[in-house]
């Protein structure tokens, strides 16, 4: 990791917290691209595809949707497809790196909410270390999907984003407040509404405080459980110190600034709903929702309050599963986890539901993970398929699981807002 500029190295000598590193984001250049906005994306596990994946690729050719889910009928056409990309914006001059190494604020805001951040590169730390806290399991193809896409454009193309439960000593949020109050390196509003606001710090003075303070804080892992098993399956391939000891972060300090949980759907796509019902039996009591679906969401809400419900959509009505059978939720699910897990609606679909009572493997064709509600109905009434809608779990639940060491089933939660990708990039070149 190139040091210059790291002040905050000696401070951190000893600590055995969060250790955050100043880098030379690559950023868009504004006369090179039709606009801030047109050439962000979610995070590449957001983009609802197809559709989502054509709307961005043609909302400006140089999009980083190219890069971070590049298209191409192999994975090694795309992962070198992302590389030559990459390798071509930065000749032309459509990124180009900052003068100096710095970490970034990052404020997002709207729909009621106002999120800050700090951007930086996170030295790489094992579960057992306790200082980054994964609560999520994650799935073997996506990590080498990720993986490959990083080892070969040998970049961090979007933040991980982590919180950290900080206190009123100041610290990391005076700098932030005070930093807030310049003009910023960009200010784009993203089709969502959303406002992105971006600053530099590299104020040594400043860069220390921020050290002192996270030293002392662990994070958890809010959203990118499968980047960062990537960073630690990288850096594993990396025996000297360097770049590959970083990460790309955005850590958010949810004291000041609670994020949302919502929940992530499941989109089963050999499934259709009147089989679905059909293998369930006596196994939960279900009734049928003929009503818009914020009406169909407002009795899962209530149901989940009792106990583990689901809402099954795709076949033009809904249909509320609640009360599982208490005998089939003993013999189906592992006693040799804490309560809090066990009563997971994810672990309750997952063990029960999918495992024994469908019979569907947890595979990419058969089960597709999809952030966005009307989105999850509407493709599986397209496809024929279910899909299982989810209430979130709290962030209280999720933070003491992961304490105990204990990961929930994948794609158990979404934590948002999530940062914007493209605002900023990490080139392990530059570090």
């Amino acid at each position: 990791m190139n040091t210059s500029g790291h002040a905050a190295d000696d401070v951190r000598a000893d600590a055995t917290g969060l250790r955050l590193a100043p880098f030379r984001g690559l950023r868009y250049v504004p006369e090179r691209v039709g606009s801030l906005a047109a050439v962000t994306s979610p995070p590449y596990d957001v983009v609802v595809r197809p559709d989502g994946l054509l709307h961005l690729e043609s909302a400006d050719p140089h999009n980083i949707v190219r890069l971070i889910l590049p298209q191409a009928i192999t994975a090694g056409t795309r992962h070198r497809k992302a590389a030559v990309t990459l390798d071509r914006w930065l000749a032309d001059g459509v990124l180009a790196p900052d003068p100096e190494p710095a970490l970034y604020v990052y404020e997002q805001q709207g729909d009621d909410i106002l999120q800050r951040g700090v951007i930086g590169a996170l030295e790489l730390s094992t579960p057992a270390e306790g200082v980054v806290l994964p609560h999520e399991d994650v799935m073997p193809h996506v990590v080498e999907d990720r993986a490959a896409l990083m080892r070969t454009t040998a970049a961090n193309l979007e933040p991980l984003l982590l919180t950290y439960v900080g206190d009123d000593e100041g610290g990391t949020g005076t700098v932030i407040e005070r930093t807030v109050r310049r003009d910023p390196l960009l200010s784009t509003t993203t089709e969502d509404g959303f406002q992105h606001r971006l600053w530099s710090v590299t104020d040594p003075a400043e860069l220390a405080v921020i050290a002192g303070d996270l030293a002392r804080h662990q994070a958890l892992i809010a959203d990118g459980h499968h980047r960062w098993a990537t960073y630690l399956r990288l850096r594993e391939e990396h025996a000297a110190p360097g770049p590959w000891n970083y990460g790309l972060v955005l850590l958010i300090d949810t004291a000041r600034y609670p994020l949302r949980v919502r929940a992530i759907h499941r989109l089963l796509n050999r499934l259709p709903v009147s089989d679905a019902l059909t293998a369930l039996g006596d196994a939960f009591r279900v009734r049928r929702i003929d009503q818009p679906l914020p009406a169909a969401l407002e009795a899962l809400e209530a149901a989940t309050a009792e106990g583990n419900a689901f809402l099954l959509a795709g076949d033009g009505a809904f249909h509320l599963l609640d009360r599982p059978d208490p005998a089939l939720l003993d013999r189906t699910i592992r006693t040799d986890r804490p309560e809090a897990w066990r009563t997971l609606d994810a672990t309750v679909l997952h063990s029960t539901l999918l495992e024994h009572v469908w019979h569907i493997p947890d595979a990419p064709e058969d089960i597709a993970y999809i952030h966005d509600t009307e989105a999850a109905v509407a493709q599986a009434e397209r496809r024929g398929g279910t899909a299982v809608l989810m209430h979130p779990v709290r962030e209280e639940v999720v933070r003491d699981l992961a304490r105990q060491g204990v990961t929930m089933p994948r794609k158990s939660t979404s934590f948002g807002p999530k940062p914007a990708t493209g605002l900023v990039l990490r080139s392990l070149a530059l570090d």
